[in-house]
């Protein structure tokens, strides 16, 4: 509007300079007159010669140069509408509704395509919706398709004012027509530009790491003439599946191999769920255990040396979740495929005496030590914590346990050490206390998790430089990454053994008092349920040190006696479990009245677990506005990837989750989803 006046006023000051320059003649007239009556009628004369030319042009000439311009403007648009219509670029106006107003040739070629006969943007693009029509002057972008093309839709709503021709010959600033709103849409065909930008993503290559789980173990179980035998079929299987995939594999060590590929191979091997892990196993020429692998996989880095360092990271972590599985590690997306086997126990100690021995470097240097648990710690947790407490000690460190939340399990064993008098005051400490003793002089140890986001006092984690992890859960896409020394091993059956493996190695006249033999004991019972499950030998081993440290097996059946309400909330799950799929027994554990009511819905899973029949069992409770999962499963079932895509994680026989903001029912909507999911990706035997 403010342009459309400034131009008719133009014009209008273009057609009156002559009546003002006449004025300006009259008064100099007037002048001269005054001066020279002789030469006031000379100029009079001039002036009134100029005066009647002017008003001739302006009352006689207006119309005629006004219809010239309407014309020429005519014209303009005539040949405006032509160069639109032959514009090669798809050009139309649709309407708030979507319907096409007008459109050029090109794309008046494309919704001839269209069999439906609909002319709606919204039929034909259906990303698009009426939402988008009204983009308020701003370009909006949707990348959609139609037939074999694929375009790229920008919208733009643009506001027209529609004027009659009188209103613009006479110069009024009125309306002769109505105010529209219209949406401009273009079409960029990215068909070409999306198909070479597929062949380039194709074309990158994709770095792999294959490690053997258990390639002494596997040797060993078959005769000596044979080994090489075993060897050689390992070698060709991973060769020939590789070279499948138009790929190049290298053996680096005797278990260990190295490849590359083309990125398109990739999802042929993920809709696979990478069947070399299972065809590996068929390997078997008298061996009684069969040969297990990992892989790590790194794709989409910035340059093939990211490549291999995604890959390295893929491969730690999928060693690190038990072995016989591949980890893809997209950017910051991983993935994870397989984990079916039940990794075998290392029976070298090797490892947890070179741990143990830095662990003991890492202690030297500090001051002060921190220990911390999961949140809601169980008897596990706590037993590993009183062990490393023994540790620092022993060395002469000052040392404190982080615990926030004394559940039912842990308070007996608790008020063993508050009650004895043998102990600090400051043993326990809650997470805000020991937050305010972080110094550089201080050094945090984790134990029985691995997750920063469910430690007891994930503060501490920022606070506190040197952290050391001891956990044998198997490890997520979450970790503590900022630790300097991490031994995570899920084959340990607890983490209570490996404190005590940690104990006999780190230095020499440790002694374990009685009370801290029976929580590490406990820890220890409880994990493996009673010695039934994850058990090996070293489980025994440690169980074995414990007892000659003077754990009391009676006292600790004694302290592991529950109350009665725990009993009848125990018993109600079990009571109330529904059976999905005939296989998988899921219930709720009322936690009205309960202190600890996530240790009785874990006891409620494994009370399930005994019934015939059942693969897994999940209990779930309702506490605090939180729903936490127990899930137990014997062999068949990995309930690790199953709380995993609850958000969880855990162990393969052993795990759990929590969600929020969702009531019960909903999240046994989820699980049963979950459930289905694995049913028909054959994760479930």
């Amino acid at each position: 509007m403010r342009n459309r006046r400034k131009v008719r006023g133009s014009f209008r000051l273009y057609l009156q300079w002559p009546l003002f320059l006449s004025a300006f003649l009259i008064v100099l007239t007037a002048i001269v007159g005054a001066v020279s009556l002789k030469a006031g009628i000379i100029v009079s004369i001039f002036t009134l010669v100029y005066v009647g030319i002017a008003l001739w042009l302006y009352f006689s000439r207006k119309r005629g140069m006004l219809q010239g311009l309407i014309s020429f403007a005519s014209e303009y648009g005539k040949n405006s509408q032509v160069l639109m219509d032959e514009m090669l670029i798809p050009y139309g106006i649709t309407d708030k509704t979507g319907h096409f107003l007008w459109a050029n040739g090109q794309f008046q070629s494309i919704l001839a395509e269209d069999k439906s006969g609909v002319r709606n943007i919204t039929a034909i693009f259906p990303e698009v919706t009426r939402q988008m029509l009204a983009t308020g002057g701003q370009i909006v972008s949707v990348h959609s398709s139609f037939g074999d093309k694929k375009y790229r839709v920008d919208l733009k709503e643009v506001n027209l004012d529609l004027f009659t021709r009188e209103a613009i010959r006479d110069g009024e600033e009125k309306e002769g027509g109505d105010s529209a709103s219209v949406t401009a849409v273009y079409l960029i065909d990215e068909t070409q530009m999306l198909k070479y930008r597929q062949q380039v993503n194709d074309q990158k290559l994709v770095a792999g790491l294959i490690y053997l789980d258990n390639y002494d173990e596997a040797l060993e179980s078959v005769e000596e003439v044979r080994r090489s035998l075993l060897i050689a079929l390992i070698d060709r299987k991973i060769n020939k599946y590789i070279g499948s995939l138009e790929g190049i594999v290298k053996k680096l060590e005797k278990d260990k191999y190295f490849f590359v590929m083309k990125r398109q191979y990739m999802l042929k091997m993920q809709e696979e769920h990478f069947s070399i892990l299972e065809d590996v196993k068929t390997v078997n020429i008298g061996n009684d255990m069969a040969v297990t692998l990992s892989i790590g996989i790194g794709m989409n880095g910035e340059t093939y040396g990211q490549n291999y360092e995604y890959a390295r990271a893929s491969i730690d972590m999928a060693l690190g979740r038990g072995g016989d599985q591949a980890v893809v590690k997209d950017g910051d997306k991983i993935q994870y495929y397989g984990g079916k086997a039940q990794q075998m126990e290392k029976t070298t100690r090797v490892k947890a005496r070179v741990k143990a021995h830095a662990l003991r470097e890492l202690m030297e240097n500090k001051d002060r030590l921190l220990i911390m648990g999961h949140r809601m710690a169980d008897i596990d947790s706590f037993g590993a914590a009183v062990g490393i407490y023994r540790i620092a000690v022993s060395m002469n460190k000052k040392a404190h346990i982080v615990l926030n939340e004394v559940t039912s399990s842990v308070r007996p064993m608790m008020e063993r050490f508050i009650e004895s008098g043998e102990y600090p005051e400051d043993m326990f400490l809650k997470g805000p206390e020991a937050a305010g003793l972080a110094d550089p002089g201080t050094m945090l140890v984790v134990v029985d998790v691995n997750r920063p986001s469910i430690t007891d006092e994930p503060s501490l984690l920022s606070l506190v430089r040197t952290i050391v992890v001891l956990d044998h859960h198997r490890t997520s896409s979450e970790i503590i990454d900022n630790a300097v020394l991490s031994y995570v091993e899920p084959y340990a059956s607890s983490a209570c053994e490996m404190v005590a493996e940690v104990v006999q190695y780190i230095a020499d006249g440790i002694r374990v008092r009685p009370p801290e033999a029976d929580a590490m004991y406990a820890g220890i019972v409880i994990d493996t349920q009673n010695f039934t499950n994850q058990t090996g030998v070293r489980t025994f081993e440690a169980a074995a040190f414990l007892r000659r440290s003077g754990a009391d097996i009676t006292r600790v059946r004694k302290l592991f006696r529950e109350d009665m309400k725990d009993y009848q909330a125990k018993a109600e799950a079990v009571r109330a479990a529904e059976v999905y799929m005939d296989a998988f027994a899921i219930s709720e554990c009322p936690a009205g009245g309960l202190d600890s009511p996530t240790i009785v819905g874990a006891q409620a899973a494994n009370e399930l677990l005994e019934i015939r029949g059942i693969k897994a069992s999940i209990v779930l409770t309702a506490y605090n506005g939180i729903i936490y999962f127990s899930a137990r499963s014997i062999d068949e079932v990995n309930v690790q990837v199953m709380m995993e895509k609850l958000g969880g994680g855990g162990h393969r026989t052993i795990a759990g989750a929590q969600m929020k903001d969702v009531t019960v029912e909903e999240a046994k909507a989820r699980l049963k989803e979950v459930i289905q999911e694995m049913m028909a990706e054959g994760q479930v035997s």
